[in-house]
């Protein structure tokens, strides 16, 4: 048998905030909408990965704060931290950590995307 990635499923309080959030700040192009005014669910392309943002039902708990298990975070690649953390700061989005050099060629930072969704931005080199 064999697997292949397909798509990345969120829950959100706020379907169509996020969304916005992945678009403005990440750069996510939004590719489907299912429901009305608002949505049951956004899709968006973020970097070549499929995201599926599912409005979550009244009474879902909240996310698990890390370190937890399951899937912990998003990994997106850089090519400039340092530009992508400055860029990230001056929009006021709350850093998690910052720079962190994890090995020679590996430096990584942390963000709070929407639900508690950390997101790490690294670069390799």
């Amino acid at each position: 048998m064999g697997y292949r990635y397909d798509h990345l499923h969120l829950r959100s309080r706020d379907a169509a905030a996020a969304a916005r959030f992945y678009g403005e700040v990440l750069g996510a192009r939004e590719t489907g909408r299912e429901g009305g005014e608002r949505p049951s669910r956004v899709i968006l392309d973020l970097g070549g990965m499929t995201m599926f943002i599912e409005q979550a039902p009244e009474g879902t708990g909240p996310a698990a704060t890390p370190p937890n298990l399951g899937i912990e975070h998003i990994g997106l690649r850089v090519e400039d931290i340092e530009a992508t953390v400055a860029d990230l700061a001056g929009r006021g989005i709350p850093l998690v950590s910052g720079i962190t050099d994890v090995r020679p060629g590996l430096r990584i930072a942390f963000f709070e995307g929407p639900d508690g969704v950390r997101i790490e931005v690294l670069q390799r080199g």
